[in-house]
């Protein structure tokens, strides 16, 4: 048995062409898709990146590991205090820890533990390179590693190989000699001037006029594209979604290499392929441009792709998934046990089988950049939030994710019925998660008593300030006014 894992940060389901883009943004990850299943409606229960891979690879949602913040206590998992053994549960729990102790080689070429000092990711690796740029590696410095590794042990039998690559997330390095192949293509059509404008005046981190955070302008370097410093028009989002669009290929075309390697090495065929993200990417819904900051179906819906020869045959799953699902699934197909501690449930059979089977809702949640849970149920999304993250949030967002799949109209003062039943299906999941939990008390409430989401905190003031300094004053009374807390509407 031999399983890749292309691992691709940032990576928006929707911008790849397989899921429907109109650019031709992947065309080696597009191949892979044409032979394997493409689950459309895969989300990640926590984002962004640290609680993602979390959950992941943990098995385990941020309610129960602990793990939902960039920064504080939740930046860990829970202790496990008296009942720790001589090792500690990811050494038997973690999705990688069960593929090791089933015989295989598991390898990762990645930064990300180094990035966020998340020393547990390790757990279940028998090998490990770090490229040492954390997080900041392009493809072309993170292939080398895979290449020397593949030509060496490609025709082994039993290995589990995570390539790790991150030319989607920002700040945008993919070289300049790689040129824009998208320079004679148009933009995602659903953005308008207008809507540019209405965002040019408002306020938030990475919006239209924050381009980097809380202030103007974003990192220049005369080896990368260059990037707007602001979103003042469709001239300057062209330019901005060119630089995303364009790490996407990037990051596909080194995606090409590693299989082209495997079928020169003969084992294309014998080899499970998996291709997935820790999340999506915001490109200017709710004012978000290329970041993840929110528990939506843009942050938090990811692509996943499984090929698998033999077992499974092509085609696309609709059903509604967490990505640690199809990760338990995995585990199934391979004959090995899911762990008793795993909120993912395996529907290994009903895929062998191509029979559909679907979640009736996931909630998905975020607290390294706002503190909010959403549920996705049906067509609707409803977004509960406990903070703001500094941005122009009500307590309570409806949107009909099927006719405005962007978030353009917040529609829940019209909609009583779904924001009822989204409230109750959200309470229930709240309940069970901690009815069954032996790990601590709601992570969520412990970023809000250490001061909100690691991203925002101590920041309020010296923002308010570039508020005012930028013509924005009513906004800086808005924030001042609230600090944080959902506004009314």
């Amino acid at each position: 048995m031999r399983i890749l894992y292309l691992d691709i940060d940032t990576l928006r389901a929707d911008h790849l062409g397989c899921y429907g883009y109109h650019r031709n943004t992947s065309p080696n990850i597009d191949k892979v898709a044409e032979n394997g299943v493409r689950f459309e409606k895969c989300f990640v229960s926590d984002a962004p990146c640290l609680p993602s891979r979390s959950s992941f690879f943990g098995g385990r949602f941020g309610i129960h590991s602990g793990v939902v913040n960039h920064g504080g206590l939740n930046a860990d998992p829970y202790p496990e205090g008296k009942g720790r053994g001589f090792r500690n549960s990811p050494e038997f729990d973690s999705f990688v820890t069960v593929l090791k102790k089933s015989g295989l080689n598991t390898v990762t070429i990645s930064p990300f533990a180094e990035r966020h000092s998340s020393w547990w990711f390790y757990s279940g690796f028998k090998e490990a390179y770090n490229p040492g740029k954390c997080g900041n590696e392009r493809a072309d410095e993170i292939y080398p590693y895979a290449e020397k590794w593949l030509n060496k042990n490609a025709k082994t039998d039993n290995w589990f190989l995570h390539v790790n690559m991150w030319d989607p997330h920002t700040v945008y390095k993919t070289p300049g000699e790689f040129g824009n192949p998208f320079k004679k293509d148009p933009p995602p059509a659903w953005l308008t001037n207008e809507i540019i404008k209405e965002h040019y005046e408002s306020y938030g981190p990475y919006g239209a006029r924050e381009r980097y955070g809380f202030s103007g302008g974003v990192p220049k370097s005369p080896d990368f594209l260059e990037m707007p410093d602001e979103i003042r028009s469709l001239k300057d989002y062209r330019q901005w979604i060119d630089g995303y669009d364009t790490g996407i290929n990037y990051a596909d075309l080194y995606a090409g290499k590693i299989i082209e390697l495997l079928k020169k090495h003969g084992v294309f065929e014998d080899t499970v392929i998996m291709i997935s993200s820790d999340h999506g990417e915001n490109q200017g819904e709710l004012n978000i441009y290329g970041d993840h900051q929110t528990a939506d179906t843009i942050t938090s819906r990811v692509p996943f792709i499984l090929k698998w020869s033999g077992v499974l045959k092509a085609g696309v799953d609709n059903g509604l998934h967490y990505q640690t699902d199809i990760g338990a699934a995995i585990l199934e197909l391979l004959k090995l046990k899911v762990p008793a501690k795993w909120d993912g449930v395996s529907f290994a059979k009903k895929l062998e089988q191509g029979k559909k089977y679907s979640r009736d809702f996931v909630v998905v949640s975020q607290c390294a950049w706002s503190c909010q849970r959403s549920v996705i149920f049906k067509d609707w999304l409803l977004m509960k939030t406990w903070h703001t993250g500094l941005k122009h949030f009500p307590e309570l967002m409806l949107f009909n994710v099927k006719k405005d799949p962007h978030l353009l109209k917040e529609i829940s003062k019209q909609n009583p019925a779904p924001v009822k039943e989204g409230l109750a299906k959200l309470k229930k999941w709240h309940d069970d998660m901690l009815g069954n939990s032996t790990s601590g008390p709601d992570p969520l409430e412990t970023v809000l008593e250490e001061g909100g989401p690691f991203h925002t905190r101590g920041v309020l003031e010296a923002y308010c300030k570039r508020l005012e300094e930028t013509g924005r004053r009513k906004h800086a009374e808005t924030l001042r006014k609230y600090r944080g807390k959902p506004v009314e509407k």
